[in-house]
């Protein structure tokens, strides 16, 4: 009898020490009896019944889903391929383990699905410049699916956009072709102001006295001071006219002398 008793004994603490599980700070235990689900475990060691009773721990920390490459056609028919990541995390485990089979495998399928989607419905212009406003739209349409499934999307990220070879040269002409746009405006402006700043001097000089001769006078200055230049003297337009004057006076004083004779 004695014997006995140390076997039942031993049976007793070997069913307590396998009944013991640890649930980690970062986890919750779903747990089943005969099948059915009686509750959450918390953090911590938790009793186990072998045989009438199951559990199965969740994660609870954020995780991230890496979404392959996918084909898709944006609005204005220019196949991509697209690929991203989305951070998740498990706010209710128990509907992660009730309505859903596999978390992680289904957000995955579903996520390709709705990038594919979201990129359908904006053109390729608006894929490469609203790449955010992109990412927003497919987080918002995975997060209410994932609602039922106690699971809470964070955020998505569009990591790359892969545009065909054809469509890269296409891109790299319109961004040249548009430099040049703005090169050429941006001449025709400085030449704009240019010419008023010139027609400005003019009429400075043209309204000053002697300001013609001294800018004349600066100018070969200037040009002398390299000794390979060749001068020509442009006589002002000012002296030829004192000249044109003094011509005209000379025959009226002969006329009048002869008169006098």
């Amino acid at each position: 009898m004695p014997n006995i008793g140390w076997v039942i004994l031993a049976i007793i603490v070997l069913i307590i020490l396998t009944s013991i599980k640890q649930i980690n700070q970062y986890q919750k235990g779903v747990k089943f009896m005969l099948g059915k689900y009686i509750g959450l475990m918390e953090p911590g060691w938790r009793i186990v019944l072998p045989i009438v009773q199951f559990y199965r721990k969740i994660d609870l920390r954020v995780k991230a889903v890496d979404v392959p490459d996918q084909e898709a056609i944006t609005k204005d028919n220019i196949s991509v391929r697209v690929n991203a990541v989305i951070y998740y995390k498990v706010q209710e485990a128990d509907k992660a383990v009730l309505e859903v089979e596999d978390f992680f495998f289904a957000i995955s399928q579903l996520a390709q699905t709705t990038m594919r989607n979201a990129v359908g419905q904006v053109d390729l212009d608006g894929l490469l410049s609203q790449r955010d406003r992109v990412s927003e739209n497919i987080r918002s349409i995975i997060d209410k699916a994932t609602d039922p499934w106690g699971i809470k999307v964070l955020n998505v990220e569009l990591k790359d956009i892969t545009l065909p070879e054809g469509m890269k040269r296409v891109i790299g002409k319109q961004a040249e072709a548009e430099r040049e746009k703005r090169a050429i405006i941006i001449k025709a402006a400085g030449e704009v102001i240019a010419s008023g700043n010139l027609a400005k001097a003019a009429r400075t000089l043209s309204e000053a006295k002697g300001a013609l001769h001294l800018r004349t006078l600066q100018s070969i200055n200037d040009i002398s001071s390299d000794k390979s230049n060749t001068i020509i003297f442009a006589v002002p337009l000012e002296i030829l006219r004192a000249f044109e004057r003094f011509g005209k006076k000379l025959p009226e004083e002969n006329k009048n002398e002869g008169n006098e004779k």
